[in-house]
């Protein structure tokens, strides 16, 4: 497994040299690379808060077709962003304090996280399928609330809006981009010290209780530190839904262990791969048409639909 973690980093290492040096010159390599070091940044921690959150998330609800993003946090997001741009405006809004407003926006998904999943959680009792449609009913209701508020703003705001529902590493905003960094870093070296009792976990419910874990304490800490990694994260880029789904079960398969100290690196080195590479072919291949979101969107529904069908068989 050792081995296939360093491979996996040798990739990742490789997708990063190639996003920064492509193309330089000796005239242009400063203001290139002062461009591009905040993107990998940002697709570094973005992947990896993705990874980390979902594969948590996974064995917390005990599936492994689940992730937060399924259950609504990104509906959430779109309508926090929809409810800020019709209340104070675009031009408020450029104007308003960035820390403040990136701080609103992962309160205000920390809080639907934390107190709507975690009700729903409690409600379901392993209730997988019911887990999933409440989730997407949540999702939805968020969704349509949001398209009501597009359907009446001015035609300019919208504009501006819709360059904020979509994942960008184009125009990372350095100003918050520091700040996420702290916050994301600091909830994964905690989240870390958790992953022997996330191996209990993973074993079920009645086992972990009968193994000596809090179940409840430990379930209610790491939906909030969920909730802390999704929030930041997509805050920080947008949102990409499907991503957590397709790095997760990919790094499952790859390793082939119950070990979370293996599974959680494994899958955010493959996340932040998809990514760099993700990022390198919209940049490279498709000249900025089509945002790194929709790429990664289509992959991950894909292969969503193939593990639903497959769970269906067995």
């Amino acid at each position: 497994m050792k081995k296939k973690l360093v491979l996996l980093s040798m990739v990742l290492v490789l997708g990063i040299g190639l996003f920064l040096f492509l193309g330089l010159n000796p005239n242009s390599y400063q203001y290139a690379l002062s461009r591009r070091i905040p993107k990998i940044i940002a697709i570094a921690l973005t992947g990896g808060a993705i990874a980390y959150a979902s594969m948590v998330f996974q064995t917390v609800t005990e599936n492994r077709i689940l992730t937060p993003s399924v259950l609504g946090l990104d509906a959430v997001y779109v309508f926090i962003q929809t409810i800020l741009i019709f209340i104070v405006g675009s031009e408020a809004m450029a104007r308003a304090d960035h820390h403040m407003l990136f701080l609103v926006s992962v309160v205000a998904m920390v809080g639907f996280s934390v107190g709507v999943l975690g009700f729903i959680l409690k409600k379901v009792k392993g209730n997988i399928y019911l887990l999933l449609l409440v989730g997407i009913v949540t999702g939805t209701f968020f969704r349509s609330a949001s398209s009501f508020v597009q359907v009446i703003i001015d035609p300019n705001e919208f504009l501006v809006l819709q360059g904020r529902l979509f994942a960008s590493f184009n125009n990372v905003n350095t100003r918050v981009l520091w700040i996420s960094f702290v916050l994301l870093v600091a909830a994964m070296v905690y989240g870390m010290s958790k992953v022997k009792e996330l191996d209990v976990l993973s074993l079920g419910r009645d086992h972990a209780i009968n193994l000596g874990i809090d179940h409840k304490r430990l379930v209610n800490t790491m939906l909030i530190l969920v909730a802390i990694l999704i929030s930041v994260s997509t805050a920080l880029v947008g949102p990409i839904t499907f991503l957590g789904i397709l790095v997760t079960n990919l790094s499952r398969e790859l390793l082939k262990t119950y070990q979370h100290s293996y599974l959680i690196p494994g899958a955010m080195l493959i996340s932040a791969s998809a990514l760099v590479y993700g990022q390198l072919l919209v940049e490279r291949i498709f000249v900025f048409s089509t945002p790194i979101s929709v790429i990664i969107n289509f992959i991950g529904g894909l292969y969503f639909i193939y593990l639903l069908v497959r769970e269906n068989q067995l």
